[in-house]
């Protein structure tokens, strides 16, 4: 077994491995925010169309795509050997769980992950699988954003959506900050500054994915 193999099988090769596909998956989260965060311009969904339509289409893009997934796949394989190795080495819980630095989501970051999983695939089935493997958009028979108009008409994926960001605010709270200081980027001068721009960020972006299904259900953006 070479080194390579010998540091990324180990737990701090895990974590490693965490961080920098959880640092590219909030780097993509950013770019979908920004271009779904398009329906906000409420002029019946023309802009976010054309920014879709061009997400959809670019060779450059759709190329990128597949390295997302194969990180998301892996992020997903490698959080999960990590949350069982963390608890077959710690079978029996700790009564009380000290230092200031542990919250309650921190510690669930498995839990967390699951729901999150839960809801991608809810997500994907609903938006990714009719866009790519159907031609209903293709066709014309719809646009994305009357898909969108449609899902968020029932009150009940309205509801997993808004469920699924909250998971993703707390796991973004600790995945942030966790995935800098794994990569060695911390010191005293900087690492407060990372930690409040993490905290926006897992604040703000979750809050405008679920402002999206909302305003829909409202018909505040038609």
């Amino acid at each position: 077994m070479s080194w390579v193999t010998k540091t990324l099988s180990s737990s701090l090769g895990k974590k490693l491995i965490m961080a920098v596909t959880g640092l590219s998956l909030i780097a993509f989260l950013l770019v979908h925010c920004g271009i779904n965060a398009c329906i906000f311009f409420n002029d019946g969904g023309e802009t976010f169309n054309h920014a879709a339509e061009f997400m959809g289409t670019n060779w450059l893009i759709r190329t990128t795509e597949i390295g997302l997934f194969a990180g998301l796949i892996l992020h997903i394989l490698d959080g999960l050997k990590l949350w069982y190795d963390n608890n077959a080495k710690r079978p029996v819980k700790y009564a009380i769980v000290a230092g200031n630095n542990s919250t309650w989501y921190s510690r669930s970051m498995g839990l967390l992950g699951t729901l999150l999983l839960i809801f991608l695939v809810i997500h994907l089935r609903h938006f990714w699988v009719v866009s790519r493997f159907t031609d209903v958009i293709t066709s014309g028979q719809k646009t994305l954003f009357q898909e969108m108009a449609e899902v968020f008409a029932n009150p009940v994926p309205v509801v997993i959506y808004v469920l699924g960001c909250i998971s993703l605010a707390y796991h973004l709270l600790h995945g942030f900050q966790s995935a800098f200081q794994t990569m060695g980027w911390n010191h005293p001068k900087y690492t407060p500054f990372i930690k409040s721009v993490g905290a926006g960020f897992a604040i703000l972006i979750p809050l405008v994915f679920a402002a999206m299904p909302i305003a829909m259900y409202l018909q505040i953006i038609k």
